[in-house]
């Protein structure tokens, strides 16, 4: 199965202002409905309290970091081996 990450903080005020670091997420390429995502550090996000990021901006959750897969260690679609 093919994972995508995706990137994210907490919207204002849902936490703490020093709890809005950036968490990774892996989102499965397959299109489908979830109920919460779960980052790599376990934290876990419903409806309307995620703000998607483009791009690395801000503090990140260091355990995320550490736990997400790093360049080139992701699986890679079937016709990109």
């Amino acid at each position: 199965m093919t994972v995508r990450l995706v990137i994210a903080r907490p919207l204002p005020g849902t936490v703490g202002e020093s709890r809005r670091v950036v968490h990774v997420f892996p989102v499965p390429a397959e299109e489908t409905t979830l109920e919460r995502l779960t980052a790599y550090c376990g934290e876990a996000f419903g409806p309307g309290e995620l703000e998607l990021l483009e791009r690395p901006v801000g503090m990140p959750c260091v355990t995320c970091l550490r736990c997400s897969p790093g360049p080139g260690t992701a699986e890679l679609p079937a016709g990109e081996r």
